[in-house]
């Protein structure tokens, strides 16, 4: 084989496409390996038409290259992202944490919060926080509470309207 069109480079993709995926593993692209042969066939279908004079070792070589090229992208991302992070945090002795003040402020408002949801009564207050604390679908609740959908969705819509009435009272304060 000398020397084959586009299409007989597609016809040995896909004759070795099981060796090149063990190729891509055990070369070390791990889950990845799969993404990367789909990325080499559509180069390979995609690609320019001129004729390829050893297709398996080019193939093999594109293999290497976007593994590589993954690689190095990878590995920027993750200097990047620690580069932004050290940009972000506080000068050395300064707690990121809230301030003494905002902490006693912010239990002062969870407490007003769980008087608002206990006023409006014990089934209420459960749906409330199997739904939002919980994450617990509404159908889940409402077969717990052995109650209907909709008084489900009643409750959870009068909890609603409890924290916005506080969330006004205190933006006011």
């Amino acid at each position: 084989m000398n020397a084959l069109s586009e299409s007989g480079l597609r016809a040995i993709f896909i004759a070795n496409r099981d060796k090149l995926l063990r190729f891509l593993t055990a070369h070390g692209a791990g889950d990845a390996a799969e993404d990367l042969l789909q990325e080499l066939w559509i180069r390979v279908s995609t690609g320019p038409t001129a004729p390829v004079a050893h297709p398996l070792s080019y193939l093999y070589r594109a293999a290497n290259n976007l593994m590589l090229d993954r690689y190095r992208s990878t590995q920027q991302a993750a200097r990047r992202d620690g580069e932004w992070v050290e940009t972000q945090t506080t000068a050395p002795g300064i707690s990121d944490g809230p301030s003494t003040e905002r902490g006693l402020i912010a239990r002062e408002q969870l407490r007003l919060a769980e008087q608002a949801i206990e006023a409006l009564g014990p089934r209420a207050a459960t749906a409330f926080r199997r739904h939002r604390v919980d994450g617990v679908p509404q159908k889940v609740i409402a077969r717990e509470l052995d109650v209907s959908l909709s008084t489900v969705e009643a409750d959870l819509r009068k909890a609603y309207a409890a924290m916005i009435e506080l969330r006004r009272m205190l933006d006011e304060a």
